[in-house]
């Protein structure tokens, strides 16, 4: 299994940027897909994840309403849109396989991680 994320960049406040997160070497359509970020200096924490199936997304507090998360299956790739981008939005978004087609919180529980992608967000 393989994730490969994409679209991190620098951006000015109140921009907006779209990461993606392609899959392989897994049946892709069958599992929950998860962003997280790390900020600079801290740990990685849960943001948003969407069902197997794409019809169910949760947000973290912070960036709901803001950011939207989709998937397309027939591409296997997961899609971040990331608008209004904020100071504190800055880190690295990482994606993560879901043990299953459900939304887990928990990061302990993700097996297959990408590499990571950069955002920073400055004036």
């Amino acid at each position: 299994a393989h994730l490969v994320e994409s679209g991190g960049a620098l951006v000015q406040p109140g921009g907006s940027l779209r990461l993606s997160c392609v899959g392989s070497g897994f049946a892709f359509s069958d599992y929950a897909i998860t962003w997280f970020r790390q900020p600079p200096g801290q740990g990685v924490k849960w943001l948003t994840g969407i069902t197997a199936d794409g019809r169910n997304a949760l947000y973290e507090r912070q960036v709901e309403g803001r950011f939207t998360t989709s998937r397309d299956n027939t591409k296997n790739t997961v899609y971040l849109q990331m608008d209004n981008l904020k100071f504190e939005d800055t880190g690295t978004y990482f994606c993560a396989r879901a043990p299953g087609r459900d939304i887990n919180v928990l990061k302990e529980k993700y097996d297959t991680w990408g590499q990571g992608t950069q955002v920073t967000v400055s004036s």
